[in-house]
């Protein structure tokens, strides 16, 4: 006789492989009970989508990881506005966006370009490199970094710190020891750049100096806005853009015929970016709070409970991708929601698409084949992120 499913985010087998577990998830038990953490879960991109769209009946003002340290009414201090409904979230974003604009990124192209090649060169040259070490780990934070006025000499540090914050420990439902010591670093170390640039006399064209300068009819942020703000760009942003390369590479990888169609033509890059995205989304969950009572599949979800948007499941979805386990760069990827939706969706969704198509596109400049030693690849282990901490590979440079 079958078990019924069983889906928790901690469970190192879901790490592997999430996909057979989501897709018994939709089919036997869209809304979804764990009784044993406390949370629901939705996993059909009907249901997803819709809980988006809906910030009033799917509250964040409790934050968006499952973790119980991250979890309560202080999660912005480390999340920022991610953790906030309307109308502290529309002000926070609104100030933010004063100095994350569309100018602001398109004017990193170069950076991003002459970063990836830093990087890359001399990973290629040596023929046997591990791609997440040597490359896909170092261009996002270096992006990050040069964005905030984070010094080059402490960025090794500030990733080290960021890829503790993230990780979780098998058998252990929250963030280990280790992880909130990392967060409190990180937090400090923010602080102390905060101050630096309050006090200077002469500030550089930095995200952090245009974060402290931003206003709107005199509304300012806090220094401890800017600081959940850094915070959030240093974990959430680079964490997922360093894992969306490694699937990438991975996923083509293991599909030939679709690796075929961007090593030959470079337009195609973009299109093996989003397919990505849905294929294998770097982040698969995310956490909301229901505000008042919800009823969908025959259950209802009482005010105040935990609910989990399984966006991985959502991006698998046949109702909204036909032939969803094929990794295809023709198919239409128009519904995929791996950067969320509404007043919610990801801030920094052009970045990342703008650092994956340039990375990738450097990549195939350089390398006419590749192989994975798929034996030594290690999963991240991640109640939200999903990708690869090591990723050795042999590639034939052109």
């Amino acid at each position: 006789m079958t078990q019924p499913v069983a889906f928790s985010p901690y469970d190192y087998r879901v790490h592997e492989d999430p996909y057979p577990v989501y897709a018994r998830l939709r089919d036997e038990a869209p809304l979804y009970r764990n009784d044993e953490l406390d949370f629901w879960a939705l996993s059909r991109h009907q249901d997803v989508a819709a809980a988006f769209r809906d910030p009033s009946q799917f509250s964040s003002a409790n934050g968006v990881s499952l973790d119980p340290a991250a979890w309560g009414p202080y999660a912005h201090k480390t999340m920022s506005f991610l953790a906030l409904d309307p109308p502290r979230h529309t002000r926070m974003r609104a100030l933010v966006s004063k100095g994350f604009t569309a100018r602001r990124v398109r004017e990193l192209e170069h950076q991003i370009r002459g970063l990836a090649r830093r990087h890359l060169g001399p990973a290629v040259a040596r023929r046997d490199f591990d791609f997440v070490a040597d490359f896909a780990g170092l261009l996002p934070m270096d992006v990050i970094s040069e964005m905030i006025g984070v010094p080059e000499a402490d960025r090794d540090d500030v990733r080290k710190l960021a890829d503790t914050v993230v990780h979780r420990e098998d058998g252990l439902f929250d963030v280990p020891q280790a992880g909130m010591d990392a967060a409190l670093t990180l937090v400090g170390y923010y602080a102390d750049l905060l101050a630096q640039r309050r006090s200077a006399r002469t500030r550089p064209d930095d995200l952090t100096s245009a974060l402290l300068q931003a206003e709107i009819d005199g509304d300012r942020l806090t220094d401890d806005e800017i600081i959940g703000f850094l915070f959030l760009m240093v974990v959430a942003g680079n964490e997922t853009t360093t894992k969306l390369l490694s699937n990438a590479v991975y996923w083509a990888w293991r599909n030939p015929a679709e690796l075929a169609k961007p090593m030959a033509d470079p337009g195609r890059i973009g299109d093996w970016v989003s397919e990505t995205l849905r294929y294998d989304a770097s982040s698969q969950v995310i956490a909301r709070t229901v505000a008042e009572d919800f009823t969908a599949h025959g259950q209802t979800v009482p005010a105040g409970q935990r609910l989990l948007l399984l966006i991985g499941s959502a991006n698998r979805d046949p109702a909204a991708f036909p032939g969803p386990d094929d990794f295809d760069l023709d198919r239409d990827t128009s519904a995929l929601i791996s950067f969320g939706s509404g007043r919610h969706y990801c801030l920094g969704a052009n970045l990342a698409r703008l650092e994956a198509q340039i990375a990738l596109a450097e990549f195939t400049r350089l390398v006419a084949a590749y192989d994975i030693d798929d034996g030594g690849a290690q999963r991240v282990h991640s109640v939200n992120v999903r990708g690869f901490a090591a990723l050795p590979m042999r590639v034939q440079v052109r």
